[in-house]
């Protein structure tokens, strides 16, 4: 177990999840609290969990936050240096990931160069730079341990697997979306308040989005590639609308062992931190008898493209996974301003990776230039 943790992305579900959890174990104490802009939740929490540092995304949101907590002791900064600040305070052994975004990846690095303890929920990292997130971690001897439920169902189920010959692949579980079944016809006409009613989980706004695209699940198709080291032939996806298996692996035997349990993002938090102990947990427990039927389907690429792009883009390798995260992220926050239709998100994202040069075996500032060119590219895509 952890006993001390800073939290990049606080203010969001993720974030105030994490705090839900340390707020039931008094041995955790919180050393720095990173957020965007919401002042007022920030201000709320330092009141609450006293972090030694409180990070604002701009230099106007941490002015209004010193204002508002002038009375405590509590050192404020902002942008990317305070981010990195955060992810390397003295005091934290374990750093969660939860912010969104690229904007992840230069704090998650430095992390684990100052030998923190990872509790990932910050998926672009291992998407966009996963080979020299992977190498670093390896190098400095840090546990990334995933949050994300699907990522944290394999990782309990490899518990034990000294041997990864012995497995025959990693079976993610989808639980298709607001829009599962629909037609590409129908789905022409869907809205942003369609695409964020997620059927069974309360997330952000961007992750909604892209679950609705099935978007998501192609970037953690890529984050299980890099973390598990799998080849992207032995990384499936099946729809299971319950959300009860959280995701699956197929051993060379034809054993498949499946981690099941609530849809409750506090469990995977938990086990981040406290793993290797498993603890009673604030999620209700899973009653077998009244948890229904449990379905699996296979995932329709035609009316999802976003699924198929991703797995094209995993193959491809090299500048092809930052380049579609970037010109992702750009899409979706176009979509939810109203300004583009929910297939303009495929038809940007495909376009953008075809916009961007392809470098092979890119360097760090070669990841970020993918980025950057990508968002670019949908920007100016979009008014064509």
């Amino acid at each position: 177990m952890v006993h001390c943790v800073s939290i990049l992305g606080s203010t969001g579900s993720i974030g105030r999840q994490t705090l839900d959890v340390i707020s039931r174990l008094p041995e955790i104490q919180v050393a720095a609290l990173t957020a965007g802009t919401n002042v007022s939740r920030m201000a709320e929490q330092c009141r609450q969990y006293h972090p030694a540092l409180a990070v604002m995304a701009t230099r106007e949101a941490a002015q209004a936050l010193q204002r508002t907590i002038s009375d405590l002791p509590i050192r404020v900064a902002w942008g990317e240096e305070g981010l990195i600040e955060a992810a390397t305070a003295a005091a934290a052994d374990c750093v969660i990931t939860a912010v969104v975004g690229m904007v992840g990846l230069k704090p998650t690095l430095a992390a684990i160069r100052a030998g923190k303890r990872i509790g990932l929920a910050n998926k672009e990292t291992l998407v966009c730079a996963g080979e020299l997130v992977m190498f670093e971690a390896e190098k400095f001897g840090v546990e990334i341990i995933p949050v994300d439920s699907e990522h944290s169902a394999i990782y309990q189920c490899l518990m034990g697997c000294g041997d990864r010959r012995e497995v025959k692949r990693l079976i993610l579980t989808c639980s298709g979306g607001p829009f599962f079944g629909m037609t590409r016809e129908e789905l022409k006409t869907v809205t942003k308040a369609d695409a964020l009613k997620h059927p069974n989980w309360k997330m952000g706004a961007k992750i909604t989005i892209d679950c609705a695209t099935l978007m998501n699940k192609g970037l953690e198709v890529i984050e299980a590639m890099r973390l598990y080291r799998m080849p992207l032939d032995q990384v499936d996806v099946v729809i299971h609308r319950q959300s009860i298996i959280h995701s699956m692996v197929e051993f060379a035997d034809g054993a498949v062992m499946a981690q099941m349990g609530t849809p409750d993002m506090r469990l995977p938090i938990q086990l981040a931190l406290t793993y290797p102990q498993r603890i009673p947990s604030p999620a209700e427990g899973l009653d077998l008898l009244s948890c229904g039927s449990l379905t699996f389907q296979k995932p329709d690429l035609d009316s999802f493209p976003c699924l198929a792009l991703a797995y094209s883009c995993a193959r491809r390798g090299g500048t092809a996974c930052p380049a579609m995260n970037g010109a992702n992220e750009e899409a979706v926050a176009m979509f939810l301003r109203d300004e583009i239709g929910f297939y303009d998100i495929y038809r940007l994202v495909s376009q953008g990776v075809d916009a961007v040069p392809f470098v092979p075996n890119p360097t760090l500032e070669e990841i970020l230039e993918a980025d950057r060119l990508a968002r670019e590219a949908v920007r100016r895509l979009s008014h064509q």
